[in-house]
Formats: structure tokens, C-alpha cells, sequence
């Protein structure tokens, strides 16, 4: 089974501050790094570290060397990067405070350009019981999701950053969805964990549903499963790439033929090691390191 990855691909521009910006305010951060991310890229490097047959497809422009360099680096497949001549890459400006909390403003660039032509010479090349992992950083994304039902491909939504873009797809045709609780909230109108899975469940019965509940841990559920992981503690750095990372080993542990249970562990572990470290795709571990992290602490 492959994974193709249609998603975004961002350069971040990151800055330290000791609280984020609040409305009309000026400060002075406290540092500039600059990391490869965008919630696609750091799936594909999530999905390819841990040991899964990766493709990613999107856009970037001409400035996007660095993006596909870490792709590549990662050990995923970027044929089905586009560049663009008429537009740059997507970037992200992302305040990190001294907590290691971030928030978020993001330009779509080159992300935005991605046409139903391009869709259809990507999607060709895959079939069924291959992956399919989108999030809602590219554009045609009903689109792309009809494309890989017609294939039979088994489609997974990460629907973040969540908007009204999400809430006119057609969600029946997804195999699974990976949601936080603001997510969760948006999609069920349900506010506790096991009241937003109900409600997801009875509208969408053969889903499979992941909610991941920040410090209060991260379930599954289907129609039949129903399991939970608590967190495992890990000194905050930056929490950028967590849920990414968390997606990507979660889903390739799940492919591999693991339990939800089995799964919800490896892509915990994954994600604490992520918040240790600074930056999003450079922060996400292999998997010989969440292994040993596993081991180490018992799970």
C-alpha cells in the first residue's frame, strides 16, 4: 500500500516571543528561525520516517527548493510537486512562546493553485487500497476526494484549519477523519469527546474517527472499536508540528497492520518527541527513536 499525501508545503517563519501579539500591539520577538512545514510536508515526513511508501503532491514556486529538499531528505517520493513559475510558496508566521504554545497565520501561495487537470494525472497513478491523506491547506478539495472514492483509495481528512470550505464536502466519502476538539466541536456540535465520536459515528457509521484531546491524551473509535491513549509527558519546546506527526506515525502504524491501541501509542510517542525539539518537519522523529522511546518508557 502507498500513501499519497496532497497537501500543503509551507516555509515557516518562526518567531520566539514572550506572549503572542495581541490585538494592537507591537513587540519585539526574541528570535528568527526559518523551518520547512505546512500540515502536508510535515504529514509526508511524518508518514515517510515512519517507514510508510510515501508520495506527496502540491505546488510550490520557485523558492520552494528547501521544501522538496526535505521531502526528499525524509525519504518521501516528490514527483508530484508542481512548481510555479507564476506564484511563491505558502508560508506560515508562527509565534512560539516561552510555554511552547503557537498560533498561527498562514498564506496559501503556490497551495492555492492546484487544478483539476493536475488532480487527475496525480490520482492515476494510484489506486486501490492505496492511502490518501488531505488537510485543508490546498484548494479542490471535493475534487480531489471524489477523484479517490472513483479509485476506491482509502481517504483520510485531517479538516484543519477548520472553515465553511469544510463544512460543504461531502464527509460520507472518507474512510477515516482525524480531528482535535475545536474540529470535533465544528464538525458534531458536540463539545465532550464521547459526545462528539457518538455523533460523528451515527452520521458516518463505517468511519474511522481519531480525536486527539491535547494533554487529556487521544481515541479512536468505529463501529466496533472504541480505545484511549493518555499523553506521554515530555518537556515543551514547540508544539507546532505535534498533530502532524501524530497523523502521519498514527496512520502508518494502522496500515501496517497494528491495533488502534498499538497505533495510538506509537503516534503519542511520536508527537511527545516532536514537542522536545524546535521546528515542524525538522522536529519529527524516526522511527528507530520513537521505538526506543516506547521501550523506554514501557508502552
Amino acid at each position: 500500500m502507498k500513501v499519497l499525501n496532497f497537501g500543503s508545503l509551507n516555509i515557516d517563519y518562526v518567531y520566539a516571543v514572550d506572549h503572542f501579539v495581541r490585538a494592537g500591539e507591537t513587540i519585539s520577538s526574541n528570535g528568527l528561525q526559518l523551518f520547512c512545514g505546512g500540515k502536508g510536508l510535515n504529514q509526508s515526513v511524518a508518514f515517510a520516517r515512519s517507514g510508510a511508501e510515501t508520495y506527496h503532491a502540491g505546488a510550490v514556486g520557485k523558492d520552494g527548493g528547501m521544501l522538496t529538499d526535505m521531502l526528499k531528505s525524509a525519504g518521501a517520493n516528490t514527483d508530484f510537486v508542481r512548481v510555479r513559475e507564476d506564484c511563491a510558496s505558502g508560508h506560515a508566521i508562527i509565534q512560539v512562546s516561552k510555554s511552547g504554545e503557537n498560533c498561527i497565520l498562514l498564506h496559501g501561495g503556490a497551495n492555492q493553485s492546484i487544478d483539476e487537470a493536475f488532480v487527475d494525472e496525480v490520482l492515476a497513478q494510484f489506486g486501490a487500497d492505496d492511502l490518501l491523506m488531505l488537510q485543508n491547506e490546498i484548494n479542490n478539495l471535493d475534487y480531489i476526494i471524489r477523484g479517490a472514492k472513483a479509485r476506491r483509495m482509502f481517504t483520510v481528512l485531517n479538516p484543519s484549519p477548520f472553515d465553511e470550505k469544510i463544512l460543504a464536502l461531502d464527509l460520507s466519502l472518507l474512510d477515516a477523519i482525524i480531528v482535535n476538539e475545536t474540529e470535533g466541536n465544528g464538525l458534531s456540535g458536540k463539545t465532550k469527546a464521547e459526545e462528539i465520536v457518538a455523533e460523528l459515528l451515527s452520521r458516518y457509521p463505517a468511519m474511522k474517527i481519531v480525536l486527539t484531546l491535547g494533554k487529556h491524551g487521544a481515541m479512536y473509535a468505529d463501529a466496533t472499536v472504541r480505545t484511549f491513549c493518555d499523553i506521554m509527558p515530555m518537556p515543551v519546546k514547540d508544539t507546532t508540528a505535534a498533530g502532524d506527526t501524530f497523523t502521519g506515525y498514527f496512520f502508518s502504524t494502522l496500515l501496517q497492520g497494528a491495533t488502534p491501541e498499538r497505533a495510538l501509542k506509537t503516534a503519542t510517542a511520536a508527537s511527545a518527541l516532536a514537542v522536545s525539539r524546535m521546528g515542524a518537519a525538522p522536529s519529527i522523529p524516526s522511527l528507530e527513536e520513537v521505538n526506543a522511546l516506547l521501550a523506554e518508557r514501557g508502552w
